[in-house]
This record gives C-alpha cells, structure tokens and sequence, in this order.
C-alpha cells in the first residue's frame, strides 16, 4: 500500500511539473506577490506587532502557497479529471480509491513545503527575514496539518461544482475575498471589525497566523489553538467529501 502511495504521488507530482499553468500559480505568483508587497510597503513596519513588511509577508504569502497547491490546484484539478471521465477509469484500475486520494494528498504537501522553503529562503536572503532555528519544526508542522487539511476542503468544494469551466471561477471566488480579509495582502487590523469577526470564523487567517509564529518576534512554539481550528474544518470537509464525492461525471450520475 505505502509503495503504491508513493508512486501515485510521484505521478501526481510529475503531472504537477508539466503542468504551466500550476507551476505559474503555486510557485511563482507567490514569488511575485512578496516582492510587490514588500516593495509597495518600502519594507515598512506594518501590522498589529509592527514588524517588517517583508517579515509580516513571508508567513502570509506561504499560507496563499499552501491553499493554492491544496486547496485551489486540487479541486480544478479533480473536477477537471471527474468530468473527463479520467477518475471513473482510475476507479475501474486495481489500485483502491485510497492511494488515488492519499496520492493527491501526499502531492500537496509536498508542493506546499517545496514553495514555502522556497519563499522563506528568497524572504531571508533578499530582505533579512530572520527564523528561529526553533521555530522550523513548528511551521514545518503548521505547512503540513494545513495542506492535508485544505486538501480535504478541496475535495469537499469539488463536489459542488458541476463543470470543469466552472472551477476556476468558484476557487478565485472563494479564495480571494478570504486571503484579502485573512491577511495574506493586507494587515487585518485596518478592517471594519465584521470582516475580521468573518475572517475569525474560517481556517485561512489562523493557518496564516500558525505560520507566523516562527518570523514575528516574542511568539514561539506551536499554535495549537489556530491549528485546532484549521483541524476542525479540514474534518469538516472530509466528512462532507466522503458523503457527496463522486467518481463519475454528473451526466454520467445523474
């Protein structure tokens, strides 16, 4: 079973590099959203613990990371294989349905750790963005617990999209309100107090925060309390994937 897992997510992962499309959302878009900010801001203090732009960036730009590679990647990926009929046939394969979805999984956390080593190592050597050495086991935790369970979101949301052309547009329209009013691109403090009471509510603004105990200073170790939340909702999407999903296109289900 493990060896089967591992070659699933080595195909996932080799789709996923041929992919330009993904390779350009989830690793470079990032990249160019922490030089943008962090060169609007002129490296300013910025935030609630007014620390540097660059420094309140790097942890939120890794949280978009992590919900693009698990979140938004995954469910235009498998509402786009549903409809074409490719996961009826990897159905019909003698491979069980849990290596084909812990594949997927194991793909996202992969490719959330891979792109956030990436933007901390541009954020240390480009702007001085410092973390503790103690801090790394901490957010090496938060990247994973938050990619397995957005990746779980994902698979929840896909079952309420009914086309792949669809897709694209559901996932911008539920992820970018969230990372704007979560503080991904703007501190949250400047926010009418409704909008951070609805960003409170959903997992993305406590996974930025899990990330960011290892840059912002006199916060250390791991945020149980944020990621608990990110937790909650991740078994929340499960339980709603494992009773709507399906491995058939809708003409076909219906």
């Amino acid at each position: 079973m493990i060896r089967l897992v591992l070659h699933q997510t080595r195909y996932d992962l080799v789709t996923f590099a041929r992919n330009r499309q993904a390779r350009f959302f989830t690793v470079l878009l990032p990249l160019i959203f922490l030089v943008i900010f962090t060169s609007v801001f002129g490296n300013q203090h910025v935030g609630p613990q007014h620390v540097k732009a660059s420094t309140y960036y790097v942890p939120g730009i890794a949280a978009l990371a992590v919900l693009t590679a698990s979140f938004s990647n995954l469910v235009i990926a498998i509402t786009a294989q549903r409809e074409l009929g490719v996961l009826k046939r990897r159905r019909a394969t003698p491979a069980p349905a849990v290596v084909i979805i812990a594949g997927r999984a194991l793909t996202a956390v992969v490719v959330s750790a891979t792109v956030t080593a990436i933007v901390i190592a541009i954020g240390a050597a480009a702007y001085g963005v410092h973390v503790a050495p103690g801090a790394l086991g901490p957010l090496a935790l938060s990247v994973a617990v938050g990619s397995l369970m957005f990746a779980c979101l994902g698979y929840a949301v896909s079952t309420a999209i009914g086309s792949a052309d669809a897709a694209q547009p559901a996932v911008l329209a539920l992820t970018l309100p969230l990372s704007f009013i979560s503080g991904v691109y703007v501190p949250p403090v400047g926010l009418p107090s409704a909008l951070r009471h609805v960003a409170e509510a959903f997992p993305l603004q406590h996974l930025v925060a899990a990330l960011g105990r290892g840059f912002h200073p006199g916060t250390h170790g791991v945020a149980w309390a944020d990621l608990a939340i990110v937790v909650a909702w991740g078994v929340a999407g499960l339980i709603a994937a494992l009773r709507r999903f399906r491995w058939t296109p809708a003409a076909v289900s219906a």
